[in-house]
């Protein structure tokens, strides 16, 4: 329901009416994650259209669909080629439910305990939104029921989707701060981390493998069709956009004489003749002191070298005028600076820091600038400014007449703009259906917004680089995901099912090498009996604390060895499906942390930073049990169905 607010947040109407629901969800949850505790529901006694029920209410499949939607939303922000099915067939739906799922049974909780949210409460999170609030700097009635009623939403329902991540808030936040962990806890993760294991690898290439005959085409039209989703354009979206750029009101930009001459008249000081002067001094406290500098420097030492001996230090400035010399100074030394010669020592004079004695190294006269002379640069900076001014006009006249729900069609036949429609694009800019199509950087910002956007949606505004340019974007149509025919996808078909009876044979050889290690033969001589040309096996040798130490997390053959008994083996697909490793663990050096204070500290430290969020996924669940949960399995598989588009209904 609140997916909207994000989208908006790309125009400039977007950035007015962000809510802070969002920030209520994020910091109910962004902690403890209660996305995982689909263990405790259960599947009877629902009845209807209802996914579940959680202790007197009800989920209902249009609130876990629009969820789910706003959820996808959100990924999309770091992976704008995210689509529906992916994120559902990676657990994107379940989490979407179990979150709605905890966020109600956590508000039934807080009930039951006589926790309250009050509607002045509400009332304060909604009115203190800036983005809503008007000229005045209050809060804007008429904007925000603006705003509901072109969303198709009430006022109910934002205060609803309020009170209860409120409620989810007040209960789970307390938790996330846990960090204490005592030693004796942490003592045997400590050891853990210590433990040291050694193995063997072998590795057995697929492409070393024969792969057997030639498919025929029920073999390829089985592959495809198992692997449909291999070979399905992701969902494209057409985008209409006219751009204004400082180009297109270069005309009406340019500076006329009567403008350049007042500005010249305005600046004129800027153009005058000028005197600028290098000048080094120091500040003394008394005037004794500065009487003694003074005379050094008359007598040829250097200020600077004068100055060092008494224990001060000179500054210079180069190139100042009198006027900037006298705010750092005071008007008394510019005075007599600016009225001595090259090279002349003045002072000391007296200031409110002290006695200033100051030596004139350079004078340098800067001729005035005619109007003539400075024609061209006037011009120019006058062009950067009316350019500014026009490109801002016409921007606000768009935004208004968007807040106004003008079409894209509208809003580019009254400013004359001219209109440009992509071909389907996916989300990197790409179009699938031509073979030399490449992202075009300058488009890449409208491309974003039309993948944020949502059928239905009203044109926005898109600002583009630095010199002022914007673009009106609209989409124009959303493309869903479309699998390729068989025909066109033929020969990238026949190389997938090759290269996957590849795999299949080398799974199969590895299988066989495994059989026999576990009879007793060693990794090499099992890998020589394949007659194949295979690497030679290599000793694997590794602690958990080194491979736990890797930020990209462990490798796949680490990660399987240390979770294997000793003197077994195991076949690991390849993370690329190149082949199959055989891994055989030979032994187990554990670690004993006790004594050793770095690394149950570590440990304390390392379980510290997550114990909170265990806290609330323990009371997230006990919670779960206690306000009760069920599940509808068949509601929950239809409404999962129509996500994906598998029931007629478009996600």
């Amino acid at each position: 329901m609140l997916a909207f607010f994000r989208r908006l947040t790309h125009s400039k109407v977007g950035v007015i009416i962000t809510f802070l629901v969002l920030g209520v969800i994020a910091l109910a949850f962004a902690a403890g994650d209660v996305t995982g505790l689909s263990s405790m529901t259960g599947g009877a006694g629902i009845t209807g259209g209802d996914v579940a029920t959680v202790g007197k209410a009800e989920v209902s499949a249009n609130e876990l669909k629009t969820q789910a939607q706003t959820q996808l939303e959100g990924f999309r922000q770091q992976q704008p080629t995210l689509d529906m099915a992916t994120f559902v067939n990676q657990g994107g739906f379940e989490g979407t439910l179990d979150r709605i799922i905890s966020s109600m049974a956590l508000e039934q909780f807080g009930r039951a305990q006589g926790m309250v949210v009050s509607k002045r409460s509400v009332d304060g999170q909604i009115a203190s939104i800036p983005a809503l609030q008007g000229p005045t700097g209050k809060f804007d009635e008429n904007l925000y029921r603006q705003v509901l009623a072109q969303r198709k939403l009430t006022d109910a329902q934002i205060r609803s989707d309020i009170v209860r991540d409120t409620f989810a808030q007040q209960l789970t936040i307390p938790s996330t701060g846990a960090t204490q962990v005592s030693s004796q806890l942490a003592l045997p993760y400590a050891s853990l981390l210590l433990e040291k294991r050694t193995g063997t690898i072998g590795f057995i290439p697929a492409a070393v493998v024969p792969a057997g005959a030639a498919p025929s085409d029920a073999d390829l039209n089985t592959f495809y069709t198992r692997n449909i989703a291999r070979y399905t354009v992701p969902e494209r979206r057409i985008v209409r956009y006219a751009v204004v750029s400082p180009d297109q009101v270069k005309t009406q930009a340019a500076a006329t004489d009567a403008e350049i001459a007042k500005a010249y008249q305005q600046d004129r000081a800027r153009y005058a003749a000028t005197e600028k002067r290098t000048i080094t001094q120091v500040v003394v406290a008394d005037q004794a002191g500065a009487t003694a500098l003074a005379a050094k420097v008359k007598a040829g030492t250097s200020l600077a070298d004068a100055a060092r001996a008494a224990g001060l230090e000179a500054s210079t400035q180069a190139g100042v005028e009198k006027a900037a010399y006298a705010g750092t100074a005071s008007a008394q030394v510019a005075d007599a600076v600016f009225a001595a010669a090259s090279g002349a020592v003045i002072g000391p004079v007296r200031t409110q820091l002290g006695w200033t004695v100051a030596k004139v190294d350079k004078i340098e006269n800067v001729a005035g600038r005619s109007l003539d002379q400075v024609r061209g640069e006037i011009a120019a900076a006058l062009g950067i400014q009316k350019a500014a001014a026009a490109l801002s006009d016409i921007h606000d006249k768009i935004d208004d007449s968007l807040s106004k729900n003008a079409t894209f069609d509208e809003v580019i036949a009254d400013q004359k703009l001219k209109p440009v429609t992509t071909p389907a694009l996916i989300a990197s800019g790409i179009n699938p259906d031509d073979a030399t199509s490449k992202p075009d950087p300058a488009i890449a910002p409208l491309v974003a917004a039309a993948f944020q956007a949502a059928d239905g949606d009203g044109p926005q505004l898109v600002q583009l680089g630095t010199d002022g340019g914007f673009a009106v974007v609209a989409l124009g149509r959303v493309v869903r995901a479309t699998p390729r025919p068989l025909a066109q996808v033929r020969a990238a078909v026949l190389k997938d099912v090759t290269a996957d009876r590849s795999r299949q044979a080398a799974r199969k050889v590895a299988a066989d090498v495994l059989a026999r290690i576990n009879k007793g033969m060693t990794i090499q001589q099992s890998l020589a009996q394949t007659k194949l040309p295979i690497p030679a096996a290599r000793p694997l040798t590794a602690s958990r604390a080194q491979i736990a130490a890797d930020p990209r997390g462990a490798p796949p053959a680490l990660a399987l060895m240390f979770s294997m008994a000793p003197n077994t083996a195991k076949t690991l697909a390849a993370p690329d499906d190149s082949g199959w490793f055989i891994i055989k663990l030979d032994s187990i050096a554990s670690g004993n942390a006790a004594g050793n204070d770095a690394a149950i500290k570590a440990a304390r430290a390392n379980i510290g930073r997550s114990v909170g969020r265990e806290y609330v996924e323990q009371f997230a669940k006990a919670v779960r049990v206690d306000v009760g949960v069920k599940t509808n399995a068949t509601a929950l598989a239809r409404t999962r169905a129509e996500l994906l588009g598998q029931a007629g209904t478009a996600n």
